[in-house]
């Protein structure tokens, strides 16, 4: 369903209208002096928020390394082990 935006209100607010529109999937329709002249809709359909529960199988279809996971593990635990300690007063 669409909301209804002034003018006004559009042009204050148009970085948050946009984020609404492309984060949520939400379609404004714009009003100057209170009758509608146009709207706004995605171009895409909005991005769908992932649950942990469907951490599992997104996991699943990530590629896997072969040969290079255990060289891969090494230089992280390398990484690791070579990482310089923080400041105890930061």
């Amino acid at each position: 369903m669409a909301k209804t935006i002034s003018a006004t209100d559009v042009v204050r607010k148009f970085s948050d209208v946009l984020n609404s529109i492309k984060y949520k999937g939400n379609h404004f329709i714009i009003l100057r002096g209170g009758k509608p002249v146009a709207s706004i809709t995605p171009v895409e359909k909005p991005i769908k928020e992932k649950t942990l529960g469907e951490l599992k199988e997104l996991l699943k279809k990530l590629p896997r390394l072969g040969d290079e996971a255990e060289r891969f593990e090494k230089d992280l635990k390398a990484i690791i082990k070579h990482q310089p300690l923080m400041p105890e007063k930061d």
